[in-house]
């Protein structure tokens, strides 16, 4: 049976639980154990597949096709696993589960209540992520004190009677602030909420201090937190801002987290082996050279809306030595001044990432054409290759009108349209093509020089596709089909000839799903180094140039 960690936040939300959980996994899984993550949503959605990434956050797809939690993208990023949807529960699944059984009387007569019978949901569900695993690290989404997330306090308090303390490890992650007027930290807001958690049953065994600069916790706030929250000196630990989030799992164990983990669950002392993840987590910091990127949609108002996107830029940019420095541009604003497209002159890679609806679209295609007659690297990821398929249908291929069903459902060319399997559907949650889906790569594209493959799996998340009854025409004009599905029916990525374009490529999967620090994306890294390479060639000419004049 697996030990159990369960890791809450308080004060409020944002304060990187999900990073937290996955250093810890990580100061365990460097001393060999067998660890798995799991996260808890309080909201009563079943998956992530249905919410606005505006108001939640990007929504992370599996292998298996379960749209989960951005968090689950942490953690398969800090560990390299590939996880499913046993490691996210929310409220939705577990009330589900529980009324189709009341439905089909398997409580025979007895009221069905939150407890007994939702908690033993609960518990049932994180005993089956943690099948095989030696520990299981838990976070339960939001904040100690949201009335949503009781069932779930309750359930892991249940918990620690039935396994045991030795196999149940409470992490409290709070806030506290160092207001500048003041020139102190106040830990006031972290006796309340861990005065909040005790209340319901839980004391925490660890504290984890989140700082609102780059200042460490001090040593008479950290004994004023042990005093007051009845926590062992020891058992503080500092968490102020970093240059990287991969530094998280080192800086926590260097204060002797991992030790104190070990010494609490009664494990097996065991040496840490952090040689290759300290050289992933160096990689990110004091790089050679930078490249400015322009990440054009609509949801730039929150960069959590594209977070596997940002990783798997910065994955590609840590291998070139490159900081890859992020810009966050609204297509709307081309729309309203179709003058200001010429601001994307001073990038030196273009990216359009997956999306949905009307919005901002012409603004898209806009910045796809600019990319495309300017030879700015361009990588277009699933709505980026559709979009980058309409531009070349109306500018290239003459098809005046084209366009994609899903933003003008009367186009007189749908160069992109709903699946066949799609167009009887109604419900929105979890009917899309996802997750793990082959491609075949043709020989002598840059796909192939890419992957260096055949064969390749990715994962998808869209209901739409470049319509067969256009693949013809367009390979005629130019526009190559490097991936498509084994059965030849389904384009998976386009591109243009080398001699055309620098780097312009487009993928109807989302590729940064299974990028990794230390073993980027290929779509991805080889973005980020044609977009170095052009920044480079940019930077001799003017240095020539200089050389000439003087």
């Amino acid at each position: 049976m697996p030990k159990y960690i369960i890791v809450t936040g308080g004060v409020m939300s944002g304060l990187g639980k999900g990073v937290v959980t996955a250093s810890i996994c990580k100061i365990l899984q460097v001393r060999g154990f067998e660890v798995g993550a799991l996260k808890i949503d309080p909201y009563l959605n079943c998956d992530a597949g249905t919410m606005n990434p505006f108001q939640h956050g990007e929504v992370f797809v599996t292998d298996d096709g379960f749209e989960g939690d951005q968090d689950l993208g942490t953690y398969e990023r800090f560990l390299d696993q590939n996880l499913s949807f046993l490691n996210n529960i929310t409220t939705g699944q577990v009330y589900s589960s529980v009324i189709e059984r009341e439905r089909r009387g398997e409580y025979l007569g007895k009221c069905v209540q939150i407890i007994p019978h939702i908690t033993d949901e609960i518990k049932d569900r994180i005993r089956k992520a943690g099948k095989g695993k030696e520990l299981v690290v838990i976070e339960i989404g939001g904040t100690v004190g949201d009335i949503e997330g009781q069932p779930f306090l309750e359930a892991v308090r249940q918990m620690r009677a039935e396994e045991g303390k030795e196999d149940c490890l409470f992490v409290h992650l709070t806030y506290v602030p160092h207001p500048p007027h003041i020139g102190e930290f106040k830990t006031k807001p972290t006796q309340h909420s861990t005065k909040e958690l005790r209340s319901i049953g839980i004391v925490p065994n660890i504290i984890i201090a989140r700082t609102s600069d780059e200042t460490p916790l001090d040593e008479p706030s950290r004994e004023k937190i042990a005093l007051f929250c009845d926590v062992e000196k020891e058992a503080i630990f500092s968490l102020p801002d970093l240059p990287s989030t991969y530094q998280v799992p080192l800086f926590l164990d260097e204060q002797g987290l991992g030790h104190l983990v070990i010494e609490h669950l009664s494990l097996e002392p065991r040496q840490p082996q952090w040689t290759n993840w300290k050289t992933i987590s160096n990689s990110f910091i004091d790089a050679h050279h930078t490249v400015k990127i322009a990440i054009t949609g609509k949801y730039t108002g929150l960069m959590d809306s594209y977070i596997s996107v940002n990783e798997a830029l910065h994955h590609a940019g840590a291998i070139l030595d490159t900081e890859v420095d992020i810009n966050w541009v609204s297509t709307e604003l081309f729309e309203k001044y179709p003058e200001k497209i010429n601001n994307l002159k001073n990038y030196d890679g273009i990216l359009v990432p997956g999306g949905f609806g009307v919005r901002g679209t012409e603004g898209k295609i806009l910045t796809i054409k600019y990319a495309r007659e300017n030879l700015i690297p361009y990588l277009g990821i699933c709505f980026g290759l559709q979009l980058a398929v309409v531009e070349f249908a109306r500018n290239i291929v003459g098809l005046d009108g084209a366009n994609s069903t899903e933003i003008d459902s009367n186009t007189p060319y749908p160069v992109i349209d709903l699946l066949p399997e799609q167009t009887e559907i109604t419900d929105k949650g979890g009917t899309m093509r996802l997750g793990f889906y082959p491609t075949a790569i043709e020989l002598g594209t840059l796909a192939y020089e890419l992957y260096g493959k055949k064969l390749i799996h990715e994962r998808h998340r869209h209901r739409f596709e470049v319509s067969p009854d256009y693949h013809e025409i367009l390979e005629k004009n130019g526009l190559i089909f490097s991936g498509r599905s084994p059965d030849k029916y389904l384009v998976e990525i386009i591109e243009l000839p080398r001699d055309e374009h620098p780097f312009f490529f487009g993928t109807q999967f989302h590729p940064e799903f299974k990028s990794r620090p230390g073993n980027p994306s290929p779509p991805y890294f080889g973005f980020v180094k044609s977009a170095l390479e052009r920044k480079l060639r940019k930077e001799k000419i003017l240095e020539e140039s200089i050389d000439q004049r003087y």
